[in-house]
């Protein structure tokens, strides 16, 4: 359930004319149906609007966080938004650029399902005459015989429009070639737009600016159907200013699950920001206002040293995402790696996530530092690290090494953990066995 204080927090910033100039402002528009149709819409009575989250993996990331706050951001205007979960799509997966998809078992996807619905659902109110309602595509795919879908739907399609899509033709450029069930994901994703306008009047949807295609699909498909005209916006693909795609490391996604990214690992994630792009993403992940972002932007030419837009970026995102208890255990967590306060009173699991994320080893109760110095690479040589320490440049749990002959007996940390620090800012952790 979403948390009612967070939401009662949210508010979408009232010195815009509406929302589709707010949203145009926070950089939520790359590519989108008529303009000006869209600008008129939102700005009347309330309408209905949707965007799918496959489940093709057990937790939501970044990139599926920047479609809920594009909802929470329409409904807090007054929309009614559709979180669809795709149940049937989720079987399939949308093409990727280079190779087939692999396939997930049915219990798996209906497992997933589950996950993807508790997270959609915190991040949007289910208070209101415009509650989000959740919905299931394999609720309406399930009972469509072949025949019947072939008939029903597939007569609208034309396959040369189909293989003109993006991901259709890098796809069939590419050595992999694509397979007739990923070519068909556009036709269910169309068939959603179509099933949601139907039984629910909608008739906008959202999504990546990579999925437009996709998003095309269902409004051509009403269009064909119905003689009507839908909506679609595509958000921009939120990239870092040095044009890598943005949550991605090393190919791992941040994903918004705890057990998948901590919330240590999330907040350092915003911490660290780069000042090229921190005023970008307070744009998109936060409901800051207008003016406050703009103060942030000053501080950032002005004074970067202090990052205070980064700070508040990652309080901010990670009391949304985690909410404050967690965000809060974060930061003292950080502090008290860095000398700054008791180690001893971290939780353990807080400290454990945090240790994760940096350098470390598993040793006995009695290793001595000097080889754990080494083992974490604090150190390139047993020599090496005796001079650190000589140096007094080393520090277990905080407190100064003063022998070289120093162990970690006795200054095990509660759930079997020890920190290492060399130096003010070099740290890693050790796992005792």
């Amino acid at each position: 359930m979403p948390d009612p204080a967070v939401l009662a927090q949210q508010a979408n910033d009232p010195t815009f004319p509406g929302i589709w100039e707010e949203l145009v402002w926070r950089g939520h528009v790359h590519v989108s149906t008529d303009a000006e149709e869209l600008r008129h819409l939102l700005a009347g009575g309330p309408i209905t609007y949707y965007c799918g989250f496959d489940p093709t993996a057990p937790s939501l990331h970044l990139g599926n966080l920047v479609q809920l706050l594009v909802m929470r951001r329409l409904q807090l205007a007054g929309h009614r938004p559709l979180g669809l979960v795709g149940g049937s799509t989720g079987l399939i997966g949308d093409p990727r650029p280079t190779a087939e998809r692999t396939l997930n078992t049915k219990d798996t996807v209906e497992e997933w399902v589950g996950y993807l619905q508790a997270q959609v659902s915190r991040f949007l109110s289910a208070e209101g005459d415009n509650a989000v309602t959740l919905v299931n595509n394999l609720d309406w795919t399930a009972p469509l015989s072949a025949i019947d879908f072939l008939r029903d739907i597939g007569k609208y399609y034309r396959v040369g429009t189909m293989l003109k899509k993006d991901a259709v033709s890098a796809r069939l450029n590419s050595d992999a070639g694509i397979s007739y069930t990923e070519f068909s994901y556009q036709i269910l994703q169309g068939m959603d737009y179509l099933e949601l306008y139907r039984a629910h009047g909608c008739v906008l949807q959202t999504g990546g600016s990579d999925q437009w295609g996709n998003l095309t699909s269902g409004t051509d498909l009403i269009r064909r159907a119905e003689g009507v005209s839908v909506h679609a916006i595509g958000t921009p693909l939120v990239t870092n200013s040095d044009g890598t795609k943005f949550g991605k490391s090393e190919g791992n996604a941040v994903w918004l699950d705890p057990a998948l990214t901590s919330p240590y690992a999330f907040y350092q994630f915003w911490l660290n920001t780069d000042d090229a792009d921190v005023i970008s993403r307070l744009k998109v992940f936060t409901f800051l206002p207008r003016v406050e972002i703009e103060r942030l932007e000053s501080l950032v030419a002005s004074e970067p040293f202090k990052r205070e837009a980064q700070r508040t970026l990652a309080w901010d995102v990670t009391s949304l995402v985690h909410g404050v208890e967690a965000t809060d255990a974060a930061i003292h967590a950080a502090q008290a790696l860095f000398g700054q306060g008791d180690l001893s009173s971290l939780d353990q699991a807080t400290l454990e996530a945090a240790l994760r994320e940096l350098p470390n080893t598993t040793a006995s109760s009695s290793a001595a530092v000097v080889h754990l110095l080494v083992d974490t690479g604090l150190s390139a040589s047993l020599s090496e690290a005796r001079r650190a320490i000589a140096q007094g440049g080393v520090y277990l749990n905080n407190h100064k090494v003063d022998s070289d002959e120093a162990t970690i007996a006795g200054a095990v940390l509660p759930g079997g953990f020890a920190v290492l620090r060399r130096g003010k800012k070099t740290l890693a952790g050790v796992f005792v066995a």
